[in-house]
């Protein structure tokens, strides 16, 4: 259903935040206290709703809303505690509305009763605070006024320019009075003339530009920041998790939370949702105690779970502890003897670390019943997974009898991200700075190397050594041969690497384009960018690369200095440019891109490739008439020539055949493992 055709799309967002509200004070109306207030506050949403609804024919949502009303309506000048039967039926008519909104998103779904997932999908379009939106509209007002002053200094080009003719034009050769003294003190006076204009156009343009540049910075990060949400949305359904699963295992415990104005990228959010689940549910069933239990511990009869969100640089860390019993490690370590993930005779010997890793394998449960809650040992797995996804880390602190805590660390945003910016290989490519720890000068002799790695001695520790021009398969760039090069040293959960640059360039904060799913692209590959100037550089992927300089063999040097076939892109389409680039370069080409068919035939005639990659539709000549010139030129004339356009009919392809191209594929019909086999078959 699209966007423009969506007649639920608004209501959809309203409802949400009434559900997501109704559910907030029926919890805290559980909890005692402002009793009457809340109650007033759940009558106004539920009648907001019940409105709402009607006016989009959702009768049903309606009557569950109207339902809501009598139940409370009845309490309203109360002040004593709530009935937990009241709340628990409060409870089950939001949970019968979430289906039914639920099911405005799957208009095909057979089944309107199917339960949606606890932390499904954020709604795509979200409410923008005031703030928010004030400040991006500020940012916007501010740069466009001074690009308006900018147009005006830029005035004085037009003078500058006319004065430069007419220096030009009294010192020319062909001018009779050249060499006359009043001739060259004319030019004397018009070259200083010339200066003090440029001087007062560099005084005006260059404030102007700078601060286009913060106004835009602004506007950038602001923009940004529409698309982070509070971790609080996600709050109530934790402390709703937290209470279904207390009331199914008899168990007293209270959810708290803190620093929920912390703000994470809306898909960040959606994927920690989930995983924080896992987290509060395990911590109900393995955690906390029984009440008997909690009783004869000395410790309080409500158990505890804990959720506190703490900004970490550009990242933000999640930290959920409880006041249970703590991981048994025995208990793990037979667990994991008996499910095979270790030798039984060497379990008791695990140490407490390996224990707490072993806790984040699939498999390993030391629960005696399998139920809704627990038993079935996937909850940390599922956490492991889910954060990896993420671009985040899991670790786990458990002390016997005092509790658990399980710190999820994820990035604030998986597509904006604060980079280092190296050159490397002849490439400028970007690395995740919060993963950056030191940049180094370093010698050749300072390089270890044996028959399967290279390292260097850092901190005192042997840190495995890898050029990023290595891990990419480019070509060495000009620092190889130098007595001093840099290095980059990263860390990852695995451990530490220094990647070899050739210079450091800078930092910069950069948005992060995912690379379409058949651009197949190395591991390290992150994914790219694009500069200033729209070229694509790729960013790579801190973990990755730190596991590849830690492999026990890297390929040799000398095979990488092998230079590979070369191809020549042809296309106006950056997108399409791009594309092609990432998947030729990843299958091991050497890519040359040109915008244009003259600027195709410029390189053409300037280097030897093996195969040219054209589109038809270009400004200037197009791919029919490329390919036609090259066949005229003798030197040309062998390089095979494919055809990759938007056209598809008969006509074009036999236009293609008839000029001269190798092969044709439409852009419609784009298949990579063509495009790979055609070109090898045309190279060899």
């Amino acid at each position: 259903m699209s966007k423009s055709k969506d007649k639920y799309r608004y209501f959809r967002i309203e409802a949400r935040e009434l559900l997501e509200g109704l559910n907030r004070a029926v919890l805290e109306l559980e909890k005692g206290g402002r009793v009457k207030e809340l109650i007033e506050h759940i009558l106004r949403l539920a009648h907001t709703l019940k409105g709402a609804s009607r006016v989009m024919n959702q009768t049903g949502i309606a009557e569950l809303a109207h339902a809501m009303e009598d139940l409370f309506g009845g309490s309203r000048d109360h002040e004593e505690e709530v009935p937990r039967e009241k709340i628990n039926r409060a409870l089950g008519m939001l949970d019968s509305i979430s289906v039914q909104i639920a099911a405005l998103d799957l208009p095909e779904a057979k089944t309107p009763d199917e339960k949606p997932r606890p932390m499904a999908d954020f709604a795509e379009t979200v409410r923008v605070e005031i703030g928010e939106a004030d400040r991006l509209l500020s940012g916007v007002a501010e740069a466009a006024a001074r690009i308006t002053a900018l147009r005006r200094a830029a005035g004085a080009i037009d003078h500058a320019r006319a004065l430069a003719g007419r220096l030009i034009e009294s010192l020319s050769p062909e001018s009779k009075n050249a060499d006359a003294p009043a001739a060259r003190a004319n030019a004397r006076a018009l070259a200083d003339e010339l200066r003090f204009h440029l001087e007062e156009l560099d005084r005006r343009l260059t404030p102007a530009i700078d601060q286009i540049e913060t106004e835009f910075a602004q506007v950038r990060d602001a923009a940004g920041r529409l698309r982070l949400l509070p971790v609080s949305t996600v709050f109530s359904s934790l402390e709703r998790a937290v209470r279904d699963a207390a009331q199914a295992l008899r168990k007293d415990v209270a959810f708290e939370s803190s620093g929920g104005g912390n703000r994470l990228d809306t898909q960040v959010l959606a994927g920690l949702g989930e995983a924080l689940l896992h987290v509060v549910r395990n911590a109900v069933a393995h955690g906390i105690e029984s009440r008997a239990e909690r009783s004869a511990a000395g410790k309080p009869v409500r158990g505890r779970v804990e959720l506190r969100v703490e900004r970490r640089g550009s990242r933000v860390a999640l930290i959920c502890g409880d006041d249970g019993r703590g991981i048994d490690a025995e208990a793990v370590r037979r667990a994991a003897g008996r499910q095979g993930l270790t030798v039984p005779s060497q379990a008791g010997a695990l140490t407490p670390d390996e224990v707490m890793r072993l806790m984040m394998q699939s498999g390993v449960s030391t629960a005696h019943d399998v139920d809704e809650i627990s038993g079935r040992g996937i909850g940390l797995d599922a956490v492991r997974e889910i954060v990896g996804r993420l671009k985040g880390e899991v670790a786990i602190q458990s002390e016997p009898g005092r509790g658990t805590s399980v710190e999820l660390i994820v990035p604030v945003s998986l597509s904006s991200m604060v980079a280092l910016e190296v050159e490397a290989g002849g490439a400028r490519i970007s690395l995740p700075l919060d993963a950056v720890r030191t940049v180094l000068r370093i010698s050749d002799r300072e390089i270890a190397r044996s028959s399967d790695r290279e390292s260097i001695i850092h901190e005192g520790k042997l840190v495995p050594f890898l050029s990023a021009s290595r891990a990419l398969r480019l070509e060495p760039g000009t620092a190889r041969g130098r007595t001093q090069s840099s290095a980059v040293v990263l860390e990852a959960s695995t451990g530490r690497a220094a990647i070899g640059i050739d210079r450091l360039v800078g930092t910069t904060v950069l948005v992060v384009r995912a690379l379409p799913a058949f651009a197949e692209a190395d591991p390290v590959v992150a994914g790219a960018s694009l500069d200033a100037e729209g070229n694509p550089q790729l960013v790579l992927d801190a973990e990755e690369l730190v596991a590849l300089a830690c492999l026990d063999k890297m390929p040799a040097t000398e095979e990488l200095s092998v230079r590979p076939p070369s191809v020549l892109v042809i296309d106006d389409s950056l997108t399409t440019r791009m594309l092609e680039q990432s998947i030729l370069e990843s299958a091991g080409y050497d890519v040359d891109l040109a915008i244009s068919g003259e600027e195709g035939l410029d390189k053409a005639r300037k280097k030897n490739y093996s195969v040219f990659l054209v589109d038809v539709e270009m400004p200037g000549i197009d791919g029919f008439e490329f390919i036609s010139r090259t066949q005229l030129d003798p030197l040309l004339r062998a390089v095979p020539s494919i055809l990759v356009t938007s056209l598809n009919a008969a006509e074009h392809r036999q236009r293609a055949e008839a000029a001269g191209a190798r092969a044709f594929m439409a852009k419609s019909e784009f298949n990579q493992g063509y495009l790979l086999q055609k070109i090898r078959e045309l190279i060899v």
